[in-house]
């Protein structure tokens, strides 16, 4: 039975194929602009993960601010002090922590034989490099017993190795930084870096090394890499603290947190609704295509009036009538769906990579847009296409459903 609805409804394709080829081709464009939509928007949610993940998403650092709200007896002003002791708190109040490291920030000096530069210097624990996903490109990262011993060891962005050493081995040399000789244990591969950033050009040395180069009582920041609910830890971050230091939980201005996992949430709401606009977009270009096809099965319905006559005088039913038009539709809707994927498969291919956040920063190929055809996005589209090919040829197979077998013969 279904294979001869099929065959029937192949053959009344071939019978008219200049107007079955001009609607394939428009229900193939619109399944294209579809797939080809949502492929951008899902290129787009993957530069924006890529943007974040260099720093690790499951990352949260904590900065000492001023409180802006009275506190008990404490007036709003005060200056909040993080130390040791904090980081000793945070981690008992959070066994989700996996790695945590303190961070001290200073722009020194930094000279070799040949250059000298002012550039920001990082004392950390190793852990550091983990949290912040620093991953060297020659040598390694200090370890533990390096910042144990105040090793005077360091390890070098990407571009403050290219500007000291012209691209050639660093690792062995010495540099002075603000006088003090440090010897390059590493170099780090270069990561996503704006005009007016200088993370590429930072160096890192131990925490306890650097005490050589700063006062290391009050800390300026704390990294720390976790597992669970951010939201949760951010909140028990800040409850800890508060009560340590004497200020309200809900002032935000006493200790700044960066949130990466909360900051890419927020982006990944937005890329949500880009997503569905997009779809929503391209539903209403395929069902532009949906009406040509509603007009031609139409068209087709008046010629072959005499042909349905004959048909339910021979003793056809009116859902055997129904079925055979909308299976003609069905046939050219799906015929296009699959054109229209290989097209839209090739386009991706020939566009290749869009430039989006390389074009306003170094190092950032992998955050440009590629037009990524998932299977969820086939699943999406394929299923417009079907509501598509079953409205559209819906409404001309009950038109052929309805006509009165005796009119029909009339009709020449």
């Amino acid at each position: 039975m279904l294979k001869d609805i099929l065959a029937q409804a192949w053959e009344a394709m071939l019978y008219n194929r200049r107007r079955t080829a001009i609607t394939t081709i428009g229900m193939a464009w619109g399944i294209a602009t579809v797939v080809l939509l949502l492929a951008y928007g899902n290129g787009f949610s993957n530069a924006i993960e890529a943007i974040f993940a260099q720093w690790g998403t499951n990352t949260i650092g904590f900065f000492p601010g001023r409180t802006s709200q009275q506190a008990g007896g404490d007036k709003a002003g005060v200056k909040v002090r993080l130390t040791l002791d904090d980081i000793d708190r945070v981690t008992a109040a959070l066994p989700e922590i996996t790695h945590i490291s303190p961070a001290e920030y200073q722009d020194v000096t930094v000279r070799n034989d040949l250059h000298t530069y002012t550039w920001t210097v990082i004392g950390s624990r190793a852990s550091y490099a983990d949290i912040i996903k620093l991953v060297p490109d020659q040598g390694r990262f200090f370890n533990g017993a390096e910042d144990e011993q105040r090793a005077h060891v360091c390890v070098l962005g990407s571009e403050a190795k290219s500007k000291l050493f012209s691209g050639g081995w660093a690792v062995g040399e010495t540099i002075r930084l603000n006088g003090v000789i440090f010897t390059i244990v590493g170099t780090l591969q270069p990561k996503m870096q704006e005009t007016n950033d200088d993370i590429n050009r930072t160096v890192y040395v131990p925490f306890n090394t650097m005490s050589d180069l700063k006062d290391t009582t009050y800390l300026d920041g704390v990294w720390i890499g976790y597992h669970g609910d951010y939201q949760k830890i951010e909140t028990t971050i800040r409850n800890t603290l508060a009560a340590a230091h004497h200020f309200r939980p809900t002032d935000h201005d006493a200790v700044f947190v960066a949130n990466l996992r909360s900051q890419l949430h927020q982006f990944q709401i937005l890329t949500i609704a880009l997503q569905a606009l997009l779809s929503l977009v391209g539903a209403l270009t395929l069902g532009i295509a949906g009406i040509g096809l509603m007009n031609i099965m139409l068209v087709s319905v008046q010629q072959r009036t005499r042909e349905i006559g004959i048909e339910k005088a021979l003793g056809a039913r009116r859902r055997h009538i129904l079925v055979q038009f909308l299976a003609e539709a069905l046939a050219i809707t799906g015929v296009g769906g699959v054109g229209g994927i290989a097209l839209a498969w090739l386009v991706s291919v020939m566009v290749g990579r869009i430039t989006f956040y390389s074009a306003i920063a170094k190092n950032a190929t992998s955050a440009d847009i590629r037009l990524i055809i998932s299977p969820a996005s086939l699943i999406v589209a394929t299923a417009i296409l079907i509501v598509t090919g079953l409205v559209s040829g819906m409404i001309p197979a009950i038109r052929a459903a309805n006509l009165d077998p005796i009119e029909a013969l009339r009709c020449e």
